[in-house]
């Protein structure tokens, strides 16, 4: 959907008279990956069914807020991979549109008036399917009834109507303008995506289901990545084994570019570099996460390449891990991520002694960034400075980096709040330096 026809829709929707069962993933078999699901074939992109319950339900709490009004909403475009530098797939979803549809089609709209509560007409415009085009581009939907049934969505138009359908659509306009340029009319439309963020803090049933597997994907690379690593290893060749575990399990995509920092490295936060060679001593940290259904983990684990930690680095991953217990541990529907942050950093300055010298190892100086983020369709997901409420996923985070020691130590878990606390939901790779030799040295098998 090219920019000029929104534009052309958004002008004509201004000039109009203001008058007028879900197909849920299939169990994985014990053998079957973690990720693995019953592909349809006629859906574009990974063939993922559309949970058609959870998007409607979606698209009538959005359009109760809007009250009276017209949501446009485009899909995204495909990425060109002579200029893009595409590194895995060329086109994902964008947000909003996915948020809405879970459809994984390319140059669509969205188009949602809302008359009143008992009066939303909800319309998917849809370019022509071209066989020849989607002998290079793949399978692709067009406005038909196939497009009806696996949507969930009862009207469904081709893209060149969308023009005069606007006509009868109502002001104000609502788009996300974070995300889709609309040119001179943009001072004229509303902005949605405050309104869709608030809606994404909280995720559904089906927003933890897909947040679940993306999670269990990331536990499993990272033990596949811990179970290979070796002194003399190229950072590289640790991230093999992690990403080979995340993709022999179904992953979709990476979540960010994986982080594994050795020695020096493991004091940089965001080292994503990846070529340095291990040696026997050091400390490893790999941050890194898979994507499954356009959701993504946020995991980080510290361990020595060696298998075998030393008493001094002991000492401070075990600081760390008092104080992501001790933030676990708070967690509470109505707390702050900020508050959070207080809890962990007391745990540390309570409990470091002379760990760190003469500063206590909660200063900025050796843990310098925050305790954690949401997670969802963006790895740092919205919601950041709301207080915490059941059915957010949170991760936690805390690090200390002695860049003068080359040790860097940092545990990243992803947390759902619940109504009385929280639930661990990557607690499956290994936290405790116990656990993490055991694994390491295959005695956990």
């Amino acid at each position: 959907m090219r920019t000029a026809l929104l534009t052309a829709v958004i002008a004509v929707a201004f000039s109009a008279e203001s008058a007028s069962q879900s197909a849920a993933p299939a169990p994985a078999s014990p053998a079957a990956p973690i990720g693995a699901y019953t592909v349809v074939p006629q859906l574009p992109g990974m063939g993922r069914p559309v949970d058609i319950a959870a998007t409607a339900s979606r698209r009538r709490a959005l359009m109760r807020r809007i009250g009276r009004g017209t949501v446009l909403i485009q899909a995204g475009h495909e990425r060109d991979i002579e200029q893009d530098y595409v590194q895995d797939n060329d086109f994902r979803q964008d947000n909003t549109f996915y948020y809405f549809t879970e459809i994984e089609t390319q140059d669509a709209v969205l188009m949602m008036t809302a008359r009143g509560p008992d009066s939303i007409e909800t319309i998917l415009f849809l370019p022509p399917r071209t066989p020849s085009q989607e002998r290079w581009t793949g399978l692709r939907l067009g406005p038909d009834s196939v497009a009806m049934r696996l949507s969930g969505i009862a009207k469904v138009m081709p893209i060149d109507s969308l023009e005069a359908r606007a006509r009868g659509g109502l002001q104000p306009v609502y788009m996300p303008l974070g995300h889709t340029r609309v040119g001179a009319d943009s001072a004229r439309v509303s902005n949605l995506t405050p309104i869709v963020d608030s809606m994404r803090v909280v995720k559904d049933a089906d927003e933890i289901m897909r947040l679940r597997r993306a999670v269990d994907i990331s536990v499993a690379g990272h033990i596949a990545a811990m179970r290979a690593a070796r002194p003399g290893m190229y950072e590289y060749q640790i991230e093999a084994a992690l990403e080979d575990g995340f993709r022999s399990n179904g992953a979709d995509r990476l979540g960010y570019p994986s982080i594994v920092g050795s020695g020096p490295n493991s004091t940089t936060l965001h080292y994503d570099v990846n070529r340095r060679k291990t040696e026997t001593g050091d400390l490893v940290v790999m941050d890194a996460a898979a994507e499954w259904g356009q959701y993504t983990a946020d995991v980080t684990r510290t361990f020595p390449v060696n298998g075998k930690f030393t008493a001094r680095q002991k000492a401070i991953y075990d600081l760390v891990l008092g104080a992501q217990q001790a933030a676990f541990d708070a967690v509470r529907p109505g707390i702050t991520m900020r508050e959070l942050d207080g809890v962990a950093r007391r745990y540390m300055h309570d409990h470091s002694g002379t760990l760190c010298g003469e500063k206590t190892c909660d200063d900025r100086e050796y843990f310098n960034h925050g305790l954690g983020h949401p997670i969802g369709m963006d790895v740092h997901d919205v919601g950041i400075s709301r207080p915490l409420e059941p059915g957010m996923v949170i991760t936690l985070e805390p690090g200390i980096y002695l860049e003068a020691e080359k040790l860097g130590v940092r545990i990243e878990d992803d947390v759902l709040v619940t109504a009385t606390g929280a639930e661990w939901l990557s607690a499956g790779a290994p936290r405790t330096t116990d656990a993490i030799e055991r694994l390491m040295s295959g005695r956990d098998r």
